[in-house]
């Protein structure tokens, strides 16, 4: 399969962007750079690679299951069925984590509550190289992934356990979530890249999209230690029902992120 009836294939499915991304799939098949496509010559064994990969992805495939790989924080993260793809947007976490705990060297004891690809728990310990951290995920899944990212990525500074987060035991200095936010009605509206593929259990967040939030609200103050904070990922037009959901925890301000979407939820216990 060539590249223009790749990127033909792609158009005529719905892919955005479908010779941007015929390159990158070729460029992932051959091991090479984007710009080196135009002038590749694959073997038949890659270009039937390829053209495998072109029919995964005109089903709206996520492209990152395709490849196995997502980059977060200018980290690579293995990816795939079963586990939610990271997105730029919730890089909006870290930058506030940053702005929160300034101190880089702080011996911080670091909590990711449904932490899917670990991918939020591995760029925040990054960040804090004397930080240690626990990541909770129920789905065995996404638990292997992150576990392997993990191993891969931080080595023993981080800990990821197939679990619950109303397990988790504190106190914890910094806390992360991206729970699950869509409303129920609204998760098949999504993409298909997202709604046929993506965990739904990652996604469903019940019937207003506020469920994990009051589960949270009702553990978070017993984890958080004094002082410390909580980064929490919300989703559209949910910034202004935030303020009920947990009682005895301050709110200085929600973030935007990078599109001035209100992304962030900053808490803090006195």
């Amino acid at each position: 399969m060539t590249l223009d009836e790749a990127t033909r294939r792609l158009a005529d499915a719905g892919i955005d962007n479908p010779r941007a991304e015929a390159r990158l799939l070729l460029a992932h098949v051959l091991d090479i750079s984007r710009d080196q496509t135009l002038t590749a010559h694959p073997t038949t064994e890659q270009a039937q690679n390829f053209a495998g990969f072109v029919v995964r992805r005109t089903a709206h495939e996520p492209f990152a299951y395709i490849t196995g790989c997502k980059e977060f924080w200018s980290l690579a993260f293995e990816v795939g069925p079963g586990v939610l793809v990271p997105r730029p947007d919730t890089e909006t976490l870290i930058e506030e984590a940053l702005r929160v705990a300034p101190d880089r060297a702080a011996p911080l004891k670091i909590a990711d509550l449904g932490t899917g690809s670990g991918a939020i728990l591995i760029a925040a310990l990054k960040e804090f190289p004397n930080a240690k951290g626990i990541g909770f995920e129920s789905s065995p899944q996404a638990f292997r992934y992150a576990s392997a990212n993990a191993t891969r990525l931080i080595g023993d500074r981080a800990q990821i356990r197939l679990a619950d987060w109303a397990s988790a035991e504190g106190p914890f200095d910094l806390i992360f979530s991206n729970p699950p936010y869509i409303a129920s009605a609204e998760v098949e509206s999504l993409m298909p890249d997202v709604a046929d593929f993506e965990p739904r259990a990652a996604l469903d967040g019940g019937p207003d999209g506020l469920a994990a939030y009051r589960d949270l609200g009702e553990i978070l103050p017993k984890l958080l230690a004094s002082g410390g904070h909580v980064l929490l990922e919300i989703g559209l037009a949910q910034a202004q029902s935030m303020a009920a959901l947990f009682p005895g925890l301050e709110m200085p301000r929600i973030a935007p992120d990078l599109s001035g979407v209100p992304r962030c939820v900053i808490l803090r216990k006195p």
